[in-house]
């Protein structure tokens, strides 16, 4: 296998991942009434409530809980939103198909993917704190702007490469 090659696969892995990713993290936004209480019962707190907690952690996850539960026996038509955000997930997704089918062409996707994840950053942090969302719950957010960054930079990165190599080999 030539350096090309090489190249072409660590991105496809790489943009797989991606896809991957954004597919999981839609997914998640939709039964957010369903985690909550699987979390309550993996994390031993089911059956108190976020008066009853007794660490800061529980007390969040609790009172998410019971405003998603309240939410949803009152207004549940405001989960549209968060089955929006899953489709925007989706069609994100299905966006970097053109990467994985055509790299250098599409480079542009992975330029597009760096610049979400790095305004990850200052949306959770602006917005966390306007909503009331704790510190340590707003890293977690930032976390996958991160953790999505590192992938998307090494594809940028690998396409810019294979198309030097490309350019030089014709």
């Amino acid at each position: 296998m030539n350096h090309a090659q090489i190249l072409q696969t660590r991105i496809r892995w790489l943009t797989w991942f991606i896809i991957a990713g954004l597919v999981v993290s839609g997914a998640t936004a939709m039964p957010l009434t369903a985690e909550l209480d699987v979390m309550a019962k993996w994390f031993g707190i089911a059956e108190q409530t976020s008066a009853t907690a007794t660490s800061e952690f529980a007390r969040w996850l609790l009172t998410i809980r019971e405003a998603l539960h309240a939410t949803g026996s009152q207004h549940p038509f405001l989960f549209y939103g968060t089955d929006w955000l899953a489709f925007g997930h989706f069609v994100i997704a299905i966006a970097f198909v053109g990467a994985l089918r055509e790299p250098v062409r599409n480079r542009w996707l992975f330029d597009f993917g760096l610049i979400a994840c790095v305004l990850v950053l200052p949306f959770a942090f602006v917005f966390g704190g306007l909503r009331g969302i704790p510190i340590w719950w707003r890293l977690i957010d930032c976390s996958f702007g991160v953790f999505g960054f590192v992938p998307l930079w090494l594809c940028r990165r690998w396409s810019r490469e294979l198309e030097t190599k490309t350019v030089s080999s014709a």
